[in-house]
């Protein structure tokens, strides 16, 4: 399980990676991300987005880690990647609570395909 865990959240992070860097170059997905509001984002959100890069960079160590990839796993990484997991799975909340039909629509889904990922990478561990 810890394989297609470990593949089904990595495959979202890099996807949600993609789908940042997209927004921070100008391309008009903003109704997809970030609440829906702007079409294409502004400079804040694009910071935002840039910071979004560097923590989803920073769940695919963390992930990584836990799958016993790289090197042992310590207890710190265990309970960091059921953290991870409580964030994914909160995540779910306010992309179904969000204003664009468009975000709920893609987001949703995302957001549950990762939570299941990172649960069974949690679960099953290195």
């Amino acid at each position: 399980m810890t394989v297609a865990g470990l593949v089904i959240a990595l495959v979202v992070l890099v996807a949600l990676t993609t789908m940042q860097l997209l927004l921070i170059v100008g391309l008009p997905l903003g109704e997809y991300a970030w609440g829906g509001r702007d079409r294409v984002l502004p400079p804040r959100r694009r910071i935002a987005a840039a910071v979004a890069i560097v923590i989803y960079a920073l769940f695919m160590v963390i992930l990584l880690s836990r799958a016993g990839l790289l090197g042992p796993v310590s207890v710190l990484i265990v309970v960091t990647t059921w953290v991870l997991f409580g964030y994914a799975a909160f995540s779910v909340l306010p992309n179904m609570a969000s204003t664009s039909s468009r975000e709920r629509r893609v987001q949703v889904p995302v957001s549950i395909a990762l939570a299941l990922g990172v649960g069974l990478v949690a679960v099953s561990g290195g």
